[in-house]
C-alpha cells in the first residue's frame, strides 16, 4: 500500500517506521518545508494519507484531501469545530475519512470503560466528577482531543451533564477537564468520581508515542478499501 504522510514531525517519523515494517511504501513525506508538495497527492499515487500535522493546518490539509477524493486517516486535534465540514466534503467527493482523537488501542478501550462507568454512576449525585490530562510541554492544544472524547463519553451517559469546561470550576451541568503540561509525558488521562466518603478513579498512562503510531497504520490498512466517514468504534466494534 502507498501511504502519504501529511505532517512529518516526531509522530510522522514513527508512523513511517511502522508503515515500512509492515511492508508499505511511503509515497510522500510532507512537512513544513515542503508543504507545496501536498498538491501532488491524488488517488493514483497514494492509497491512504495519514495526517498528523498541527491544529492550525489540519483543516486546510483535510479539506484538500477530501476534495481530491483521498482516503485519509487523521489524528490531529484542536480543529474539531470544523469536523462536520470535512465529513460533508468526504461524502460529496466519495472520499474516505477516518478520525480518532487517539489511535492507541488501550486508550480506545479506556473510552469504552469510561462510558460504562458513567452509566453505572448515572443517578449517583453524591459524586462529583473530575477529569485530568497530562501531556508534554510541546503539545499545542488544550485540552487534549482524548480528554474531550472522555468528557463527551461522560456527557452522553449522565443526564444532568451537557457540556465540558477546561481549567475552570465546573457548574453542576458541566464536566471539568484539568490540563497539565510537563516534561516529556506522552499522555496520561484520569477520570475521578469523588464523594465525601470515597473516590473512584480510572486512569490510562501512555508509555510512548509508538502505540499511537502503530494504531494509525492499522487504521490506514483498514480504510484502504472503503469510502465514507469512520472512527475507532467502527474498526474495533463498540462494546457500549
Amino acid at each position: 500500500m502507498k501511504i502519504a504522510l501529511l505532517g512529518y514531525g516526531k509522530m510522522g517519523k514513527i508512523i513511517e517506521r511502522f508503515a515500512l515494517e509492515r511492508g508499505h511504501q511511503i509515497s510522500a513525506k510532507i512537512g513544513i518545508n515542503n508543504a507545496f508538495e501536498r498538491e501532488n497527492l491524488n488517488p493514483n499515487n497514494t492509497d491512504v494519507v495519514i495526517e498528523f500535522s498541527s491544529p492550525h493546518s489540519a483543516y486546510d490539509n483535510l479539506k484538500f484531501c477530501m476534495n481530491a477524493g483521498l482516503k485519509t486517516v487523521s489524528g490531529t486535534t484542536g480543529w474539531l469545530e470544523q469536523k462536520n465540514v470535512i465529513e460533508e466534503l468526504c461524502i460529496q467527493n466519495r472520499a474516505a475519512f477516518f478520525y480518532s482523537s487517539n489511535y492507541s488501542i488501550g486508550v480506545n478501550l479506556f473510552f469504552q470503560l469510561n462510558k460504562a462507568l458513567a452509566k453505572l454512576m448515572k443517578g449517583q449525585n453524591q459524586y462529583q466528577i473530575s477529569t485530568e490530562e497530562i501531556h508534554h510541554t510541546e503539545k499545542l492544544d488544550s485540552p487534549s482531543g482524548t480528554a474531550i472524547t472522555i468528557a463527551e463519553g461522560i456527557i452522553s451517559n449522565i443526564d444532568n451533564k451537557n457540556k465540558w469546561v477546561n481549567q475552570a470550576i465546573a457548574a453542576p451541568n458541566e464536566v471539568p477537564i484539568w490540563s497539565v503540561r510537563e516534561g516529556k509525558v506522552p499522555g496520561t488521562h484520569l477520570v475521578k468520581y469523588i464523594s465525601d466518603v470515597d473516590e473512584i478513579e480510572i486512569k490510562h498512562t501512555a508509555k510512548s508515542r509508538e502505540g499511537f503510531a502503530l494504531g494509525a497504520v492499522v487504521c490506514a490498512e483498514w480504510l484502504a478499501d472503503k469510502t465514507g466517514v469512520y472512527g475507532m468504534d467502527q474498526m474495533l466494534g463498540s462494546a457500549i
